[in-house]
This record gives structure tokens, C-alpha cells and sequence, in this order.
């Protein structure tokens, strides 16, 4: 029979059992911290929870790969950024990231997480899962597995799916960070976006350049329809669409090296807030090589060319002096075909830029239409380059200097380009010996540029001369001869006249 004088002596037995227990779970568990690698406790932890969840067969799961492909899953990248704002309060393990220029601290799920879901009246499970590569050859593979009713599969793919889009999209644009990308880039500051998976192809970085269209050294009419341009091409996707049409742009940036082609390529990036990929052709050996590369780059995002007309195999096929033969397969009708041929349509909203300091030597089937659309001639400093970039270092407006007006005129006779304008300006604080400095610097180019004029004039003058006189010796020479072909010739005129004299009077001898 039960007893209220056994209860003390019971509770005190079955605490005394708890803290044992508790005591012996904490021990196990510094055990296993210590000798049981994270990973792996994540994996057994992970497969564990899926061996005990009961199987339902009214339920559907969705694989969500992080590549289609050789391209990026737009729904996982999507569904990476949507799922931030999920995370409920009993998840274990999250991965923690801050770049420089965003607002806040990003949070992710790891893998082996399970994040819930509400939309509507119905509930969804997320899961990211990480598969282990093969080989050293391949990396590491992700992918979300989606599970819910199936009786809701329509409308988690014609609602719910692109709902999570939609968000993903607004949370993109709200902490936007224009990156750089590069083939030979070290490390990624990020595992969004294009530079992760492909085994690499891509590293990132901030795009840091503070280049604004206000701050370019440009004429204001070029700068107008650079922008015009520019938005016209993003609003007309239905456009693009119903002319069949790939929705992409080509820009071409010539002239001579410092007048500022990069800048504009930094404008147009911070402007349309797109991601920058520098690709180096020098570094393809093949155009399959070349098509993987390309692909692998995402949606909104300028790719960018430099010094195109140095590229083997690329210039202008009229001026194969000076370019040296390449081993390497990547071929002009090989970067056609994907920036105007089929592959041109893998990608929407893309801009391409090519730069050149020789758009003679380029090829005419890359100058059309189609390839390079807009051709951008980025000239020497004009007045009105000279006025922003006195605003730009000395915060002057106009011609608000005694001096503005001397540098304008030296400006628009002599060659000179904005970065040489520029280093000039930043080597003062004070505007006086800054305009001083560059009056100086402009006077001794302005120089420099009429005595090379005048070495060429005298060369050339010394070339003529040189000419009239081998003509001279070669007219002295042939003199002789002309003057024998002359007498040969009345010598040969006169034998004529004879011969038709003596036979016209054989003839009158015969008639008569």
C-alpha cells in the first residue's frame, strides 16, 4: 500500500537517477563534440530525424538543384534568399555573413536544416542538402528538397513557387551588392550568385567603383543617349520577346588608353545595378570552353571584354601583321555564334561591352549590328570633360577660376586625355597651384605635340626631296634611251613610206 512517508525518499531517488542521467547525456556529449567532426554530426543528426519521420504517401517532394544544367536554378537562389526570413527559432545551425556595403547581418540555413512554411491554407517543408563530391574533380552539389500535400502541387507550382521569386527578388534589390567576377578571382565573398559551383569558375568581389554618369568626363549628349539607351533596353522585354529577339545589348568602347572606358563600364554597372564578369579570352582554349564560361554567368549582369582587338584569333582578319600565331582552339565564328548566333538566347536582360584601342584592326563581322550595337568613341578631353573633372577634384563650378579659361583653350589644341587631366588635378588640394600645374603640363604637351608635327613635316619634306631627285637620275639615265627609241622609230616611218611607194607603182605597172 502506497504510503505518503515512502514519497520523499522516492522524489529524492528519482532526482538523484535525473541528475545521473543528465550528468552522463553531458559527458557523451562533450565526448562526441570533441572527437565526432561537426560535419558529421550534422549528417548522422540529419539522417536520423529522416529514419524516424513517418513516410506519408499523400506527401510530394520537389528537388530543387543549384544548377540546370550548366546554368544556375533561378528557384534555388530564390529559394536561398527567401527562406532568411524564415528561419524559425529551434533551428540549430546557421550560416552568418556581412559584406561591406550591406545593411545587415545575413543569416542562412546550413545543410541538414528543416525550415517550415506556410502559404495559404497549407504547410511546406524545406530541407537543404549537401551531396559529397566524387571526385577532386567535381565539387560539392546542393539541393533543396521542397515536400508538401500533393494535392496542393498545382498550386505550390503556379503560386507558391513564384511568390518565393517575387520575394527573393524584392530582398535582392533591397541589400544589393554589385559584384565583380573573374575567372582567375581567389575566393568568393559570397556563395550567391554566379561565382559559386561551375568547380570554380568564377571568384568575386565587391565592385567598389564609386563611377557615376554625374562624375564621368564626358560630353553631356553622350551621356544622354548612353542612359537613354540603357533604359530603353531594360523596359522592353515584351519587345525583345514579340520581334524574336535574345534580350541582350552590345556596346563598343574605343579610342586611344585613359579616356576613361573603364569608368563608363563601372557607371553603367552602379547605374542598372548589375553585376560586372571580366572575362579575359587570352585564358579560353576552346569555344566549348568558352560556351561554359559564358553560361555559367547570371541574368542581369554586364560581361565585359577588354582589349578585344589583342584577343588571338579575333582581329580583323585584313591585318595579320603583328599578331602571333595561337595554339589555342577558340575561334571569332566560335564567340560569334554565342553573342549573336543560338547560345545567345541562354540568358535574358544580359549586357555585352567590348573595349578597344584599334577599332580598325577589328573584324567587320564583329563591328554589326546584333554584336556591337552601340559604338561608343570615348575621345581626348573636351571642355566640358575639363569643367566636371574641375568639380569632381576642386569643387569648381563653371568657369569660376581666372584660369578656366586659358585651360579650355589649351584644351581644344592640344590632345590630351581625361586621366592625364585628372592626375594633374589631384597632385594640390588648392585650386590655384592645381590650374597652375595643369596650365604648365598642357603648354609643354601642346609643345611636344608641334615639334613631333614639324619632325614629320621636315621628313616628309626630305622624302619628296629624295624622290624628285631619284626621278631626276632615273629620267638622266633613260634619256639615251628614248632619244634611240625616237630615231629608231623615224627610221622605221621612213622604210614605211618607201615600201608603200614601191608598192604602189608595181601596182600601176601591172594595170597599165
Amino acid at each position: 500500500m502506497f504510503s505518503f512517508k515512502e514519497m520523499p525518499s522516492s522524489a529524492s531517488a528519482l532526482f538523484s537517477a535525473y541528475a545521473s542521467v543528465a550528468a552522463s547525456t553531458m559527458l557523451v556529449r562533450s565526448i562526441s563534440n570533441e572527437l565526432i567532426p561537426q560535419e558529421l554530426r550534422s549528417y548522422l543528426s540529419s539522417a536520423i530525424r529522416h529514419l524516424f519521420t513517418p513516410l506519408s504517401s499523400s506527401d510530394l517532394t520537389l528537388v530543387v538543384d543549384e544548377f540546370s544544367g550548366m546554368t544556375r536554378n533561378q528557384i534555388f537562389d530564390a529559394a536561398d534568399l527567401y527562406l532568411r526570413t524564415k528561419l524559425p527559432p529551434s533551428t540549430s545551425r546557421l550560416r552568418v555573413s556581412k559584406l561591406p556595403r550591406q545593411k545587415s547581418i545575413a543569416v542562412a540555413i546550413d545543410k541538414g536544416e528543416l525550415v517550415l512554411d506556410e502559404f495559404e491554407t497549407f504547410r511546406l517543408k524545406w530541407r537543404l542538402v549537401h551531396t559529397e563530391p566524387k571526385n577532386n574533380h567535381s565539387g560539392e552539389k546542393r539541393h533543396f528538397e521542397l515536400t508538401f500535400n500533393k494535392k496542393f502541387k498545382d498550386r505550390v507550382l503556379e503560386s507558391y513557387l513564384p511568390y518565393v521569386l517575387f520575394r527573393a527578388n524584392l530582398i535582392k534589390q533591397e541589400d544589393r551588392v554589385i559584384k565583380l567576377y573573374n575567372r582567375e578571382c581567389p575566393y568568393d565573398e559570397t556563395e550567391d550568385g554566379g561565382g559559386r559551383g561551375c568547380g570554380g569558375i568564377w571568384g568575386s568581389i565587391n565592385l567598389e567603383h564609386p563611377a557615376t554618369f554625374e562624375t564621368l568626363a564626358m560630353e553631356p549628349e553622350m551621356k544622354r543617349a548612353i542612359i537613354e539607351d540603357l533604359d530603353r533596353f531594360i523596359r522592353r522585354k515584351d519587345f525583345y520577346k514579340k520581334v524574336g529577339k535574345a534580350w541582350k545589348r552590345g556596346y563598343l568602347l574605343y579610342g586611344p588608353p585613359g579616356t576613361g572606358k573603364s569608368s563608363l563600364i563601372a557607371a553603367m554597372a552602379n547605374y542598372l545595378k548589375f553585376d560586372v564578369y571580366d572575362l579575359d579570352l587570352t585564358s579560353i582554349y576552346s569555344n566549348s570552353e568558352l560556351r561554359r564560361t559564358l553560361l555559367s554567368t547570371s541574368n542581369r549582369s554586364i560581361l565585359v571584354i577588354e582589349d578585344i582587338d589583342c584577343s588571338v584569333d579575333l582581329q580583323n582578319r585584313q591585318y595579320d601583321d603583328g599578331f602571333e600565331a595561337s595554339n589555342t582552339k577558340l575561334t571569332l565564328s566560335g564567340l560569334l555564334n554565342f553573342i549573336d548566333g543560338l547560345w545567345s538566347s541562354c540568358g535574358d536582360e544580359r549586357i555585352i561591352v567590348f573595349t578597344t584601342n584599334h577599332k580598325d584592326r577589328l573584324d567587320p563581322a564583329l563591328l554589326r549590328p546584333g554584336r556591337m550595337d552601340m559604338h561608343i568613341n570615348m575621345s581626348y578631353c573636351t571642355t566640358n570633360g575639363f569643367k566636371t573633372l574641375a568639380s569632381n577634384y576642386l569643387g569648381i563650378r563653371g568657369n569660376d577660376h581666372d584660369l578656366c579659361g586659358e585651360i579650355e583653350g589649351l584644351i581644344d589644341s592640344t590632345e590630351v586625355t581625361p586621366a592625364e587631366v585628372a592626375e594633374e588635378l589631384m597632385k594640390s588640394d588648392k585650386a590655384d597651384v592645381a590650374l597652375e600645374g595643369l596650365v604648365n603640363f598642357l603648354k609643354r604637351k601642346k609643345a611636344e605635340s608641334l615639334e613631333r608635327k614639324e619632325e614629320v613635316k621636315n621628313n616628309n619634306g626630305e622624302g619628296q626631296e629624295q624622290e624628285q631627285e631619284q626621278a631626276q637620275e632615273q629620267e638622266a639615265i633613260d634619256l639615251p634611251k628614248l632619244k634611240r627609241v625616237k630615231l629608231n622609230h623615224m627610221i622605221a616611218m621612213k622604210l614605211a613610206r618607201n615600201s608603200r611607194t614601191r608598192v604602189s607603182r608595181g601596182r600601176l605597172r601591172r594595170r597599165f
